[in-house]
């Protein structure tokens, strides 16, 4: 009799875990096949007014249009990255804070942070590439260089009279002109700011010489003269400056620099909302605003896979691994 007793209680509370867990895995279920179903958060780990900044605020306002529920662009800069990347890190892992993830946060900071709290390729699911971007080299117009030979020439005939702004160490503006110094055999001082704004005011003031972006934050000042390009790290010319030679033309064969931006979430995001997030992201992309904005900006829309961008992320890392080694560059 006790053993019929103790099998049915038993048998009661097996039927009631059962029924909790499936439960439990239906409302999952219907929460991911209903995403969104609130606000989404989209963190730039840069202050507003770079490429960065340009490419995610582009895509989001698109993304805000398609979903029920709009993308919400966080500008959260300092320390690289890293602060940004480790808030995202910790996140709940459902698909509503997202990180834009670059050359720098993803390619490089492995590489010069010891301990940053968190794995690159670990503590983050890739989404989809946004877009590739051509980095170009400009220089203050007072500067009497006209092109890359006559930069490389001047820098080692005045050492120590030539700086360089980035949007701060690691940034992609840095990783290009170091990239550039080694290639070339020139010595510029670098000069970090807390962003590629602060960088530009002082570059167009002429308190700097040189600088690296991409084409969306540089493109109106060199059309206007504020600025003079020197040269694309593009392996082929861009059609907004057709007449600016690339650094292979230039004399260095092989050279070659763009700036990417991505979509990451924290990892264990269902990969049913990764997939989602990668659709929308992929419709966005392909809108009349901002095929024609990249377009104007000579950026290559992304849209691709998640598998996709993880392995442009890990060649990059390959490519990067070397510069930041050769370079000797560390972090703040």
């Amino acid at each position: 009799m006790e053993n019929n007793t103790a099998n049915k209680q038993r048998r009661s509370i097996l039927q009631g875990c059962l029924a909790m867990g499936l439960a439990s895995y239906l409302n999952t279920s219907l929460s991911q096949s209903n995403w969104p179903q609130k606000p989404m958060r989209f963190i730039v780990p840069f202050v507003p007014g770079g490429t960065s900044d340009i490419v995610a605020r582009t895509v989001s306002q698109e993304l805000s249009k398609q979903l029920p529920f709009p993308v919400i662009l966080e500008n959260k800069a300092g320390g690289g990255g890293v602060p940004a990347m480790l808030e995202v890190s910790k996140a709940p892992a459902d698909g509503y804070t997202m990180i834009l993830g670059h050359v720098g946060s993803m390619a490089v900071n492995p590489y010069i942070f010891t301990n940053t709290g968190y794995d690159v390729n670990k503590d983050f699911a890739p989404v989809t590439l946004l877009a590739k971007v051509p980095s170009l080299f400009v220089v203050h117009p007072d500067l009497p260089v006209e092109n890359l030979k006559e930069l490389v020439a001047y820098a080692k005939n005045n050492p120590g009279k030539l700086n360089y702004g980035s949007a701060g160490n690691a940034s992609a503006g840095h990783l290009a002109m170091e990239y550039l110094k080694l290639t070339t055999g020139m010595e510029i001082t670098h000069i970090p700011y807390k962003g590629t704004g602060p960088a530009l005011t002082d570059l167009l003031a002429g308190r700097i010489q040189v600088f690296s972006a991409g084409t969306p934050a540089l493109l109106q000042y060199i059309r206007s003269g504020k600025l003079r390009a020197i040269a694309t790290g593009t392996p082929q010319r861009i059609s907004s400056l057709p007449n600016l030679p690339t650094v292979a033309e230039s004399g260095y064969k092989g050279f070659e620099s763009v700036q990417w931006y991505g979509i990451l979430v924290p990892a264990n995001t269902p990969e049913s909302v990764i997939k989602r997030i990668q659709e929308e992201s992929y419709k966005a992309l392909r809108t009349p605003a901002v095929a024609e904005r990249f377009a104007s900006e000579d950026a290559v829309i992304g849209g691709g896979s998640p598998a996709e961008f993880a392995a442009l992320i890990a060649q990059q890392q390959r490519v990067w691994k070397n510069v930041v080694l050769k370079a000797n560059i560390r972090a703040d």
